[in-house]
């Protein structure tokens, strides 16, 4: 980036932006609006809101092109239907209020890098229902726009049974199967993950093909059974600090059949660790929200497989959003 005074004065205000997105995705407004266009006081009313607050935000979103004003009447964008409104299938409002619930512990960032202790509660871990939600369905939306294509790039032919360690919601495990007819599928996850899961993995058909079992991959009791073809390990590593990345690593490889594959999916950091930026923010965030998470480079992820034996270790060629990547490798 060419930095000037414009920029950064820029990027230092950025995120008025994101809250009033954020407010914007909180308070429903995309989805009132619908197809209709109504008016600030129709939307007052509706969210029993002020009047000179609701049409500042109104106003607000217009500017950002997120919202159309004609007279004294908002309606949406084709962009803000598709993805901000709860009625569409593509709603991306989950992973909004996922970022919207990390801001308080941003803005808390310096006493985090004075006092090298996290300033908030692991989302995973968090017994709110609505930040767990928005955490869980919000991998979801992302991982619903990557994972078919991923499905066509990662080899599963001829494998009978794959591990979703930490999978989640299940959303690549879907996508998986879906696109191997001969794959059966398990989703590891912690026990708050599994309503979610059997919900998207159920809306799929899947369920008869796809099971969910409960449990800590950090559990030395863990109990897997070891007849898998492939595991797939998708950001799970960066809420762990490098000794239990390798033993989630160490545990998934002694699942796999000899033979067997695994994919390990991360924001990954070049070698230097001083980019690509996404990655070097989202160590960052690991920081801020959990003991010992942080990104990890390629090289600290190829040391995790060959301490646990795998050999062809490679990374896969993808194009991904946010600089993650696939190392992958086989067990012998």
């Amino acid at each position: 980036m060419n930095w000037n005074k414009g920029s950064l004065i820029e990027t230092s205000s950025s995120y008025w932006k994101s809250c009033t997105i954020h407010t914007g995705v909180k308070l429903d407004i995309f989805t009132i609006i619908g197809d209709s266009s109504k008016s600030s006081e129709e939307i007052a009313e509706k969210i029993n809101g002020n009047l000179r607050g609701v049409s500042r935000l109104l106003n607000a979103l217009a500017a950002m092109e997120l919202l159309y004003k004609t007279g004294d009447r908002f309606s949406n964008t084709d962009f803000s239907k598709q993805f901000l409104s709860k009625d569409s299938a593509d709603y991306a409002g989950f992973i909004i209020m996922h970022h919207h619930h990390l801001v308080p512990s941003w803005a808390e960032m310096s006493g985090s890098v004075l006092s090298g202790n996290p300033n908030r509660s692991s989302v995973s871990d968090t017994d709110k229902d609505i930040e767990r939600e928005s955490f869980l369905m919000g991998m979801y939306n992302m991982a619903s726009g990557i994972a078919p294509i991923y499905s066509k790039i990662i080899d599963l032919s001829g494998c009978a049974h794959l591990l979703d360690f930490g999978g989640g919601p299940g959303t690549y495990a879907i996508h998986f199967c879906l696109n191997n007819p001969g794959l059966n599928a398990l989703v590891f996850d912690l026990p708050t993950t599994q309503k979610f899961a059997e919900k998207t993995i159920a809306s799929y058909n899947l369920s008869k093909r796809i099971q969910f079992k409960s449990g800590s991959y950090l559990d030395e009791n863990t109990d897997i059974e070891q007849d898998y073809d492939a595991a797939w390990l998708s950001h799970i590593l960066h809420g762990q600090g490098p000794e239990e990345a390798e033993l989630i690593v160490a545990k998934a490889v002694n699942a796999l059949k000899p033979g067997g594959k695994i994919f390990i999916h991360e924001f990954i950091l070049n070698n230097t660790l001083d980019g690509p930026l996404f990655p070097a923010l989202f160590s960052i965030n690991m920081f801020i929200g959990t003991d010992k998470g942080q990104s990890y480079s390629e090289a600290d992820l190829q040391e995790m497989l060959e301490k646990s034996g795998i050999s062809n270790i490679h990374r896969i060629d993808v194009s991904s959003p946010n600089g993650a990547g696939i190392m992958s490798g086989v067990k012998p």
